[in-house]
């Protein structure tokens, strides 16, 4: 029986196999544990792959996407990343929020125990802040590259990040000033 699909593979997943990639053969396979699994197979001339899944109705993510925002900002990510690795250094652990201030055209990035900032030059229109964690902050902007845009609507909703079509959205981490509506 011959199936087709799609399947969303973790890149890390797929670290080293580029070459093989190019000559492997991709297929769909059911059985498994349950009975609507569905396994994505990749055979390469020397290994087969084997991604099990479960078919399924997913919740309607277009729900999750925020729609409405006052404050927005095009900047670019490589500056960002360098900025958050900055800040990273002067962190305590593996974790390390960064809180973002936007407007005046420019998104400052802070470490909230005042250890240190970093400023971006951005195109901004309107005035926000957000706390985010360090670490979705860097995968968000290495996901992005080169310029994005980002939309924020207050503290505590997701945000997002916008380029070329493609939308990523992340969640804040909450803070006392961020949990009080405007």
């Amino acid at each position: 029986m011959c199936l087709t699909g799609q399947a969303l593979v973790n890149r890390d997943d797929l670290k080293g196999m580029v070459n093989a990639l190019k000559r492997a053969r991709v297929s769909f396979e059911t059985g498994g544990k349950t009975i609507d699994a569905v396994s994505l197979i990749i055979d390469t001339e020397l290994v087969r792959y084997k991604w099990v899944s479960i078919n399924g109705n997913y919740p309607d993510r277009g729900k999750l996407i925020p729609t409405e925002f006052n404050t927005f900002a095009h900047f670019d990510t490589v500056e960002a990343i360098k900025a958050v690795n900055s800040l990273k250094a002067l962190s305590d652990g593996k974790e390390y929020p960064i809180d973002l201030t936007i407007g005046d055209g420019k998104v400052v990035m802070a470490n909230p125990d005042d250890k240190g900032q970093a400023e971006l030059a951005a195109d901004t229109d309107g005035q926000g802040k957000v706390r985010i964690d360090g670490g979705y902050l860097t995968q968000a902007l290495k996901a992005c590259g080169g310029m994005v845009d980002f939309k924020l609507a207050n503290g505590y909703s997701p945000m997002l990040f916008t380029v070329n079509g493609y939308q990523l959205v992340v969640m804040p981490m909450l803070t006392n000033e961020a949990s009080k509506p405007n």
